[in-house]
């Protein structure tokens, strides 16, 4: 016999978790409302000043960005060499890994140089300058000419290249280590199985620290603002539209041109039948997560061979990161003009290069975009506490990232798949194959 109590209990609607984006919404507005309240009516009160601004939002703030660098090394290492290794053997780095990886590369690239060239056109950040607020507690090193660049890629010793965080030198040795493992056969096995742990554990290391993202970027914003005012958001704002812009652009463009002219498939149809992957992308913030999506939808729906889509779909998870790529490049030229430093093409240079090489190792998960630009802002002498004016809006620019990069997945699985006749066109031009019904998206 049923207890009334306990079916009372059941049938109580159960309380909902606020969702990470919301949170972090919602403390940005209180730091933004905080720091321009002090701004406005406590910028002389010592005690504001001293136990607030540089006091508790400076410590937490800065543990923060410390916790965010701290990730950096591990992270990329770790997801490199798992990358590398879950394509399998030797022989499957030949034609079909070969074509997807540099269309993977050409992809992220020609994101990133589009990110440039439609910021350093629009200019998001100028005419605000923090060079009078910066110049006190940070001085820009002079970067290096690209030929030092390059033969920097190489480290003389790679326990210097760690213990230093020179990140160019650290994804060129990871991938040539991993390289290796996978040669090596059975006896690399061990070494890629403990990264594939190690990768699983630092994993978590980074859902904790985005647990941490609300009080991190209240301090932050509140410190800014206190500092700034309520001009602040203006910047912030074109930084926004900005890399909406190009995101958007980047799919609709880039990617169905290169659909037509490599995949010789209707963009359209293309899009169509990915608007299930990409809600679910948009929604979950991970490519990761929306690996299983992604496989049904170009297996079902799109008419991709079983072999090559579950070969370059999660291949592309892990290295194809267009819409992170294109984010480094809004944030970078923002930061740039914020602070009013001058990079230069050998500094814009160096930002293709780091971020097409940092797409790599760049984990499907959220927030990891931000771990990226810290070190990218690093290599290029930009300030990494830069990274708190765009912290509040990242969330929901995540969002959009990730609904792009798994487009620029299926993209490449669809245009190698049609160079290896290895696609159903049949089912590609059919408008109601693997239809919405038949595409079961796993539980959160």
């Amino acid at each position: 016999m049923s207890n009334p109590e306990q079916n009372k209990s059941q049938n109580k609607p159960q309380k909902k978790k606020m969702h990470m984006t919301t949170k972090i919404l919602i403390w940005m507005v209180a730091g933004l409302v905080v720091g321009s309240v002090i701004n406005t009516f406590a910028s002389d009160i010592a005690w504001v000043q001293d136990y607030l601004v540089n006091g508790l939002f400076l410590v937490v703030g800065s543990m923060f960005i410390h916790l965010l660098k701290m990730l950096v090394v591990p992270l990329v290492t770790f997801s490199l060499i798992c990358g590398v290794c879950g394509i399998g053997d030797i022989q499957k780095l030949g034609r079909v890994g070969g074509k997807a990886f540099a269309l993977f590369m050409l992809t992220t690239a020609l994101a990133i140089t589009l990110a440039i060239a439609v910021a350093s056109l629009f200019g998001p950040g100028e005419g605000f300058e923090l060079a009078s607020a910066a110049s006190n507690t940070f001085s820009a090193p002079v970067s290096p000419p690209l030929t030092q660049v390059l033969i920097d890629l190489i480290p003389s010793n790679p326990i210097e290249a760690y213990a230093t965080g020179n990140m160019l030198q650290i994804i060129f040795f990871t991938i040539l280590f991993a390289v290796c493992v996978l040669m090596v056969g059975d006896v690399g096995k061990p070494i890629a199985d403990a990264a594939e742990r190690l990768n699983a554990v630092m994993m978590e290391v980074v859902n904790v620290v985005m647990h941490l993202a609300p009080i991190g970027v209240f301090a932050l914003m509140a410190k800014t603002f206190s500092l700034q005012g309520i001009g602040m958001i203006i910047p912030m704002l074109s930084y926004f539209g900005v890399l909406v812009f190009v995101l958007l652009l980047h799919v609709t463009g880039t990617l169905m041109i290169l659909l037509k002219v490599l995949g010789r498939v209707n963009p359209l149809t293309f899009l169509k039948k990915m608007r299930t992957t990409q809600i679910f992308a948009f929604s979950t913030s991970s490519s990761n997560a929306t690996i299983p999506v992604t496989l049904q939808a170009t297996q079902k729906r799109l008419g991709v061979d079983n072999s090559t889509a579950s070969f370059i779909v999660p291949f592309g998870a892990t290295i194809n990161m267009d819409g992170t790529a294109m984010m480094q490049g809004v944030a970078t030229v923002f930061i740039a003009n914020v602070y009013g430093i001058d990079l230069g093409l050998s500094g814009y240079l160096t930002v293709i290069g780091m971020s097409v090489l940092a797409s790599i190792g760049t984990a499907g998960v959220p927030g990891v975009g931000l771990i990226m630009l810290a070190m990218v802002f690093n290599q290029v002498g930009l300030p990494v506490e830069g990274i708190a004016l765009i912290m509040g809006v990242d969330r929901l620019l995540d969002m959009i990232r990730t609904a792009v990069n798994v487009t620029g997945d299926a993209a490449i699985t669809t245009i190698v798949a049609r160079s290896e006749d290895s696609i159903d066109m049949d089912v590609f031009e059919n408008p109601n194959a693997g239809s919405t019904e038949d595409v079961h998206l796993p539980s959160a």
